[in-house]
């Protein structure tokens, strides 16, 4: 399928010809089928009629438009169709013909409910990927449990280790992190089932939950607890390595100075004009290092409050210290390396304008992706889909209209 993006410009992507169904809401499953849309995959969202998508709903919004619905549908056809309604989940049933690819996220079971499990779907296209995103998974003793990223995030284990020691356990930067983890999974899932399908001719059906996208990202986490049987504990900003942490300048600012290394650790005291400190014993050492932990950070402490923000990083980089400014937004907006590689990208739309969001990851020298449009009004290509690809007549239509089965 090809694409007018934004530029005027024809867009045929790396995924042309693979066609997606969207039943999904919020954001997990259908940041997935956003990631394939951006690399050509025709995706089609569905909506509940007359009230669309929760996820229109939530957040900030400009002109009467969600912002995260915005950036996180953008590239798809909109549709409408009731999945409960007998008669809606016959038209599903018939999408489901056309397209490699189904993504839904509803409580396990729920599906099979409105006659649309993966054993239904199979036998009507036994090509079809069924990608299965909930909180706690398709199969256990929790799995009809509802679920959100916050909730996961809690049970995966993430939330523990957030915050400080004396002090309750926060939110690990953004609820929706695990919502994120899923989606990406998820869309690596679907390009292996899609190279299985090719070798075998079989589609397959994908189960992921919220929770171990999550517990997957936990680094040792579970092979020291079973090896040793040390639980993990909130540490603040602290690493495993020592000068490892988020230190204050002189100007009020926050730099994250990363010293995972005895030989940066000596580059670091080199620019601290104190290099004696890399040759001695009691820090030349990791191991040393992380005895004296909070006696190191003190003196990195009190150093990188001697110097202003640009010209403690000025420094650092000179000598090849890992360090950055900890940005907020603001400061992302404004910083020239952002600038210069696009990770902020200006979209028009007719109802925001100009806009500028998160840009394609990743960048293919090749095949890049593309953002052609911001997410669909409430079943826009209702025609388009219904009438040019299922052949509905304008009766049809209406009567279905009229009914709220789209």
């Amino acid at each position: 399928m090809a694409y007018s993006d934004n530029g005027g410009q024809e867009f045929i992507g790396p995924l042309n010809g693979i066609r997606v169904l969207d039943v999904a809401t919020f954001i997990a499953a259908p940041f997935c089928a956003t990631l394939m849309a951006e690399f050509g995959a025709e995706v089609i969202k569905n909506e509940m009629p007359r009230r669309g998508d929760p996820l229109r709903e939530l957040g900030e919004k400009d002109n009467g438009v969600g912002l995260i619905w915005a950036q996180e549908n953008r590239n798809k056809k909109g549709i409408t169709c009731d999945l409960r309604d007998p008669r809606g989940q016959e038209i599903i049933k018939r999408l489901v013909q056309t397209c490699d690819v189904l993504i839904e996220n509803f409580t396990p079971g729920t599906m099979e409910g409105w006659n649309l499990g993966y054993e239904e779907l199979k036998a009507i296209n036994p090509g079809l990927v069924m990608v299965r995103i909930s909180a706690y998974g398709q199969t256990g003793p929790m799995s009809d449990k509802p679920g959100f990223g916050r909730v996961a995030s809690a049970f995966g284990g993430i939330t523990y280790l957030s915050g400080f020691p004396d002090r309750p356990p926060v939110n690990p930067g953004s609820p929706t992190i695990a919502d994120y983890a899923a989606g990406l999974f998820a869309a690596f899932s679907v390009m292996v089932a899609l190279e299985h399908r090719r070798n075998t001719g079989r589609g397959q059906c994908v189960d992921i939950s919220l929770y171990e996208s999550i517990f997957r990202l936990l680094d040792n986490l579970a092979t020291v607890y079973d090896k040793l049987g040390v639980v993990r504990e909130r540490r603040g900003s602290l690493g495993h390595a020592v000068p490892h942490d988020h230190y204050p300048t002189g100007d009020g600012k926050w730099v994250a100075i990363a010293c995972t290394t005895d030989a940066i650790f000596q580059r670091l005291t080199r620019a601290m004009g104190q290099a004696d400190l890399g040759q001695d014993a009691r820090y030349s050492t990791m191991a040393a290092r992380v005895e004296r932990r909070e006696e190191v950070d003190t003196m990195v402490s009190e150093w990188t409050q001697s110097m202003d923000l640009p010209a403690l990083v000025s420094l650092l980089d000179s000598n090849d210290v890992p360090v950055s400014p900890i940005n907020s937004i603001a400061d992302i907006f404004e910083n020239p390396h952002i600038k210069a590689r696009g990770t902020l990208v200006e979209v028009s739309d007719p109802i925001l304008g100009t806009i500028k969001m998160p840009g394609i990851v990743p960048r293919m020298s090749e095949s890049p992706g593309r953002i052609t449009s911001l997410a669909p009004a409430l079943g826009q290509h209702n025609e388009e889909i219904y009438r040019g690809w299922l052949g509905f007549t304008e009766d049809e239509m209406d009567r279905l209209k009229e009914s709220g089965v789209i």
